[in-house]
């Protein structure tokens, strides 16, 4: 019998010890990364999802894992941290929900497979959908950063449980910022040969990279979802506050910055936020946090920076490593992305260098 097919007979084992055994499952568009998604639909007209995560990727990084072990153990270690995981999901979500938070509750769930049955929010809900069809920008957005907002006025949780096993949160730290922004100047220049990288240009970024990661790494830390975006926001307007957002793909939260995830909403990949969307959330943020502007800003720009370095570099291997073109329609975007960040004059270092080895980057942003 063959991996698929292997597949098949463990999704319907698990679907009958479930419950769901005679639902209709449709499948979803294929998620970004090894998971995927169908809706389950019972003859009664109930709804939920099948979350399939199956345990084909490397192994997530642990507490106590060194720096040396993260290099030779694979991608997951080194920078995303986490693996795609059921019992992730579970954890986050329930301590998400714990704390007024819409997240998919969990009716069924094997760790071992790589399965689960979650919530089901309903179809063509997220902002992304939402605003193409005409719903108010700053209301949705505005919503967004006050949730965000609540998020980080809690304390930030270091391990939890779920599914059986504990999930740590671990510390987004050096090594994993360094190995993320890297991919800019390891992929970028295979993707544009307008950015031409000599050794001294190699030596000159691994210095203003540096001062980015010091400042970093003194701004305070806030749980960080990672993927907090228009595409992966659920509008819910029938709940109050917080739990009007319903939030998906934040398995692989860490202990990382609010600027973050405040980047990830206000500075997103696929989407042009509107100027206006962009200030109501910034000001809705602030206001809520009592956090200082000034200091904000600069988080955003630092870390705003060190996230549009890690997208371009992203997109440049899918491009030319992977061989899917559609990125290039993603690139324009992230770069103007990347200049706007440069422009405080925190950033003013690798503005400096960008401006030198890739100047179109600016010329094209104006």
């Amino acid at each position: 019998m063959g991996s698929d097919a292997n597949r098949t007979f463990e999704i319907k084992a698990f679907l009958d010890r479930s419950g769901w055994g005679e639902a209709r499952l449709s499948w979803l568009g294929q998620d970004a990364s090894t998971r995927r998604y169908g809706r389950l639909a019972k003859a009664d007209g109930t709804t939920a999802l099948l979350m399939d995560a199956p345990l084909v990727e490397d192994d997530p990084c642990t507490p106590t894992m060194s720096a040396e072990e993260r290099l030779a153990g694979g991608w997951n270690k080194q920078s995303r941290l986490a693996a795609s995981r059921v019992e992730a999901f579970a954890a986050i979500g329930g301590w998400l929900r714990d704390h007024g938070f819409s997240a998919p509750a969990i009716y069924a769930g094997d760790s071992s497979l790589g399965l689960a049955i979650i919530e089901d929010f309903g179809t063509l809900k997220e902002f992304a959908r939402l605003i193409e069809k005409g719903a108010d920008e700053v209301t949705l957005y505005t919503a967004a950063a006050s949730a965000l907002a609540d998020l980080h006025a809690l304390e930030t949780p270091r391990q939890l449980h779920a599914l059986g096993r504990d999930w740590p949160i671990l510390d987004f730290d050096d090594l994993a910022l360094n190995v993320n922004a890297s991919l800019f100047a390891n992929w970028f220049p295979k993707q544009d040969a307008r950015m031409r990288m000599m050794d001294a240009d190699y030596a000159r970024w691994e210095r203003e990279l540096a001062v980015l990661l010091d400042r970093a790494r003194d701004f305070p830390r806030e749980l960080t979802l990672r993927d907090y975006h228009a595409e992966n926001l659920i509008w819910l307007p029938e709940r109050e506050g917080r739990a009007r957002i319903g939030l998906l793909d934040f398995q692989d939260a860490v202990i990382g910055w609010d600027a973050w995830d405040m980047a990830m909403l206000v500075q997103d990949a696929r989407r042009e936020v509107s100027p206006a969307a962009y200030s109501a959330a910034i000001k809705t943020y602030l206001d809520r946090t009592g956090k200082s502007e000034a200091d904000f800003l600069e988080r955003l720009s630092i870390i705003g920076t060190l996230n549009a370095l890690r997208i371009v570099g992203i997109f440049s291997r899918l491009i030319v490593r992977d061989h899917k073109p559609r990125y290039l329609d993603f690139l324009p975007r992230q770069k103007l992305l990347l200049a706007r960040n440069l422009e405080h004059p925190s950033a003013a270092g690798m503005a400096a260098f960008v401006r030198d080895t890739a100047p179109f980057i600016f010329e094209e942003a104006k």
